[in-house]
């Protein structure tokens, strides 16, 4: 087997951060940096996209919405395999099961939570109220985490719906409503 065509592994590298992201966890910066360097295109969506923006988050585990394209997804499963992934079952590390990551598990509408040794991973199917992949890239902004780790994270109200959904809730919903115009008479009343 060619070693140029094995999936880079997933190590603690201690990248240096850029400054302004010093408050990320080591293990989420190296999970987003084996991201960049598989050359998987995902939109960051969860607690580390929070934690990016600037909220007060614990910043784990790395959540991300890939691209839907039969490559990107054949190269994502392929780099999960080599890191040996299994589906986290519970918090406290003991119970993990074997994951095959294939191209249509990875965009069924179902969040798969993995660990790959002592990293934690979300990827995000498409479920049912969350904008498709073009949507959320067009809404998201690029961050520079560190030297050559340049990561696309979703707007706010993305990583609120998904998070809706994580917890078992409806997506939220955007309403606007518009009353009758009103006349200056009435609005010098009102005041």
């Amino acid at each position: 087997m060619l070693l140029k065509r094995r999936p880079p592994k997933l190590e603690s590298s201690h990248v240096e951060v850029a400054p302004g992201f010093q408050h990320l966890d080591d293990k989420a910066v190296d999970v987003l940096g084996w991201r960049v360097a598989i050359r998987v295109d995902f939109v960051l969506v969860g607690e580390v996209a929070r934690a990016i923006r600037g909220e007060e988050s614990p910043g784990r585990p790395v959540a991300i919405a890939p691209a839907p394209y039969g490559r990107n997804l054949d190269r994502l499963g392929e780099a999960l395999h080599a890191a040996n992934a299994k589906v986290r079952v519970d918090r406290d590390r003991t119970s993990e099961v074997e994951f095959k990551a294939t191209p249509e598990k990875l965009v069924r509408g179902t969040r798969w939570a993995l660990r790959c040794g002592e990293h934690d991973i979300d990827v995000e199917g498409r479920p049912r109220g969350v904008p498709r992949y073009q949507e959320l890239l067009y809404e998201a902004n690029r961050y520079e985490i560190a030297p050559e780790v340049a990561i696309e994270v979703a707007s706010i109200e993305d990583i609120i719906r998904y998070e809706q959904i994580r917890l078992g809730g409806p997506p939220p919903e955007i309403r606007i409503s518009r009353g009758a115009p009103v006349s200056q008479d009435e609005s010098a009343k009102q005041r």
